[in-house]
């Protein structure tokens, strides 16, 4: 054997070596982090439970971890005072994903429309922050107020949450485009269309995806306040039945729920975004948020 083939030899080995090394320590971290969480869940429930006790007022105040869990397992088997929980769960679950679609749609298109041209965006600016000023929940009341109870008023509400979240991601992604990379474009013949779909919108493209993760989140805020200020059904409803009957564990049992939704959706939007942005360098270790 040659020198070079031993040489190459040593240093395939050595970087195999290394990957696994750096894949053992990776699986150690994470077995850390998931036992560092589970902890912290067991010591925050446990110190609840121990702080409400058998304290009745306590108890129709600020609910158990216990009662919330009794709750749950109530709802799923025997369904709720308003109907079936897979029903409520399915009611919000429409609003929030058909508003955080349409939310988005207009708040990229919008976002780019005015980050690219000048005149709109001097044009619409005044009105945008207007808008955007305007409390929310205000505007969930006259959406109510205007469509009736049905799942109309909350889409629109969820829309308008959605739509500024990611409205002003995608306007300052478009601003934040290296000039450079627009002029080069634009001499080697570009025209602005080719410029916005090869330039700039890849280059804004992190800002919006990143928006999605909050944007979410608002959607599911809007479709339960939608719910909360004049609705029949989803977990809004639920949670005002609840509170309206000083059930504090039924008000938590829905915002378990909701929190587990949360949860599977940044899941997928997280691999939406991996699989989108698989062109970007791998990012700097740190907590993912």
């Amino acid at each position: 054997m040659s020198a070079s083939s031993v040489e190459t030899t040593l240093t395939q080995g050595l970087e195999v070596a290394i990957a696994a090394s750096a894949h053992s320590r990776s699986r150690k971290r994470r077995v850390r982090v998931l036992a560092s969480q589970l902890g912290l869940l067991v010591l925050l429930l446990g110190g609840w439970q121990l702080a409400v006790g058998s304290d009745q007022l306590k108890i129709v105040l600020y609910g158990e971890p216990s009662g919330i869990l009794a709750q749950l397992i109530t709802w799923f088997r025997e369904g709720t005072a308003i109907g079936p929980l897979w029903q409520q769960i399915a009611v919000t679950l429409e609003e929030a994903l058909i508003g955080f679609v349409i939310g988005t749609a207009l708040g990229i298109v919008s976002g780019i429309a005015l980050g690219r041209i000048r005149f709109l965006a001097e044009v619409f600016s005044p009105y945008i922050k207007v808008l955007n000023s305007i409390p929310r929940i205000v505007l969930g009341s006259v959406f109510v107020l205007a469509l009736g109870l049905g799942i109309e008023s909350k889409i629109l509400l969820v829309i308008v949450l959605v739509f500024f979240g990611v409205f002003f991601n995608a306007f300052q992604g478009v601003r934040e485009v290296d000039r450079n990379f627009i002029a080069n474009a634009t001499i080697l013949g570009a025209s602005k269309w080719q410029v916005t779909r090869h330039v700039v919108l890849p280059s804004a493209f992190t800002w919006i995806v990143a928006s999605l993760h909050v944007s979410f989140g608002f959607a599911l805020i809007g479709a339960i306040v939608g719910e909360f200020l004049g609705g029949l059904q989803g977990l809004g409803e639920l949670i005002k039945n609840a509170q309206g009957t000083f059930n504090a564990n039924g008000v938590w049992a829905a915002m378990v729920i909701m929190g587990i939704i949360a949860l599977i959706a940044e899941y997928f939007i997280t691999r939406l975004e991996n699989r989108l942005l698989r062109w970007r360098p791998p990012q700097l270790s740190g907590p993912e948020l």
